[in-house]
């Protein structure tokens, strides 16, 4: 199949910023919130963004996939795949915070290409191409130099989910060695590490669609993403992001706890 990058990208970046505004309609108003098999939150919102996402896919690239939070797989056997996430934060997006944001990943037989996260509540638009670099708002953007944890500014989602999936005693390892721990997580808090604003970010569990744009996101910014055992990937189901500097010892914590 024929893929030109740049065209992908630009729509990508289109079609990101048009589904991450219609979140705006319902951001800080009174709507209904369902429950999935999961016990997760969805809302109206989510449905209706991936929804509009999707149309606009199909209508520029007949042929690609796409993989969504929301919605069933449309041409599963495509080499290109659009991973989707309209609304990463959810629980945020219900309570008025404006720390969710809207997701686009983009793979080739399986590799990251493109990563897109932005936070429409926010204004904060972070997107990145292979061998294109990050950008913030148009702006080129890079991690921040950083080779000591107890220099480090810690992000996560919570305070309780690490342990719930075996990490209890990292986390509590990463908050005693950390100069700093923040809740300013999900996708944000990836996308505060790309853009220098923290050091550190660990997700103890990921979906694909969570996980799909932020290796592309941290790698062109000179960081990493990867799993707890350091390998570059998407699929894990788990991820942390930080600067190759303070890689080794971010993993040197997961072997020990």
């Amino acid at each position: 199949m024929k893929f030109d990058l740049d065209t992908v990208h630009e729509a990508a970046i289109e079609i990101a910023k048009k589904g991450g505004d219609r979140t705006l309609n319902y951001f800080n108003k009174s709507f209904d919130v369902e429950r999935k098999s999961d016990d997760s939150p969805v809302t109206v919102a989510d449905r209706e963004v991936e929804t509009i996402m999707r149309e606009e896919i199909i209508s520029r690239f007949p042929k690609h996939g796409i993989v969504g939070e929301e919605h069933d797989d449309h041409n599963p056997e495509s080499s290109v795949q659009w991973i989707l996430d309209p609304i990463d934060g959810t629980k945020s997006f219900i309570h008025g915070v404006p720390l969710y944001t809207t997701l686009i990943g983009v793979v080739i037989d399986r590799e990251p290409v493109i990563g897109i996260i932005y936070a429409p509540a926010l204004d904060e638009f972070c997107e990145a191409a292979k061998d294109k670099g990050t950008r913030l708002n148009g702006e080129r953007c890079s991690v921040r130099s950083c080779d000591d944890l107890s220099e480090a500014s810690f992000m996560s989602t919570d305070v309780y989910t690490s342990a719930e999936f075996g990490y209890g005693e990292v986390f509590d390892a990463l908050v005693e060695k950390t100069r700093i721990h923040r809740t300013w997580g999900d996708a944000y808090g990836h996308m505060l590490v790309a853009t220098g604003r923290a050091d550190l970010m660990f997700d103890p569990v990921l979906n694909i669609w969570d996980a799909a744009p932020l290796l592309t996101v941290l790698q062109e910014s000179g960081g990493i993403f990867c799993d707890t055992e350091g390998d570059e990937t998407i699929e894990s189901g788990n991820g942390f992001s930080c600067s190759r500097e303070l890689l080794p010892e971010v993993l040197e914590v997961f072997e020990n706890n």
